[in-house]
């Protein structure tokens, strides 16, 4: 399991074609891609499982406990990204609601983008 931040402090200032924002890269992709946004309320958990291929979940809103295949839990709130390997064990959960962005992909390298935490 590692921890990357994609939060506005780790962005880029983007001025190109008028523009005025911060650009926080996270992933490039060559092989297929699943993403979809995960939306747990309070008290609801992604249960201990294995990963299918490599994952890299963002969180975007709230915040919750991850594992990996320890029994130590760590804090996530918005702007963390945790990323685990195939085939490694792993769970998510929140007190109070969390939404997230999950990406899966057999090629992923969040290090090439994002900042360690």
């Amino acid at each position: 399991m590692e921890f990357y931040q994609f939060n506005q402090k780790v962005g880029k200032v983007i001025k190109k074609y008028d523009s005025n924002f911060i650009m926080s890269r996270i992933v490039m992709t060559t092989k297929p891609a699943h993403i979809g946004c995960m939306h747990l309320a309070a008290k609801d958990i992604i249960g201990y499982h294995q990963a299918v291929v490599p994952q890299l979940l963002l969180i975007v809103n709230g915040e919750g406990l991850v594992r990996g295949e320890d029994d130590e839990y760590f804090n996530v709130r918005a702007g963390d990204a945790i990323y685990w390997e195939k085939d490694e064990w792993h769970e998510t959960k929140t007190e109070t609601g969390l939404t997230a962005i999950v990406i899966e992909s057999k090629e992923l390298d969040p290090a090439s983008f994002m900042t360690k935490k």
